[in-house]
């Protein structure tokens, strides 16, 4: 997980982190709002739905 978004993870107030063990932030808005989806060529990817950004 990059840097930023470990920094933004732990920066949430903790009620949000225990939510789940591995929390997503997308690196373009911030939201909590990703979706884990499978590529074409079976990798795995992330697409934010509150922004529309993907990546992998």
């Amino acid at each position: 997980m990059p840097a930023s978004i470990r920094r933004k993870v732990h920066d949430l107030p903790a009620a949000v982190v225990m939510r789940s063990k591995t929390t997503f932030l997308c690196p373009s808005c911030g939201s909590l709002h990703v979706a884990q989806v499978l590529g074409d060529n079976g990798g795995i990817s992330y697409v934010c739905t509150a922004c529309g950004h993907s990546w992998s």
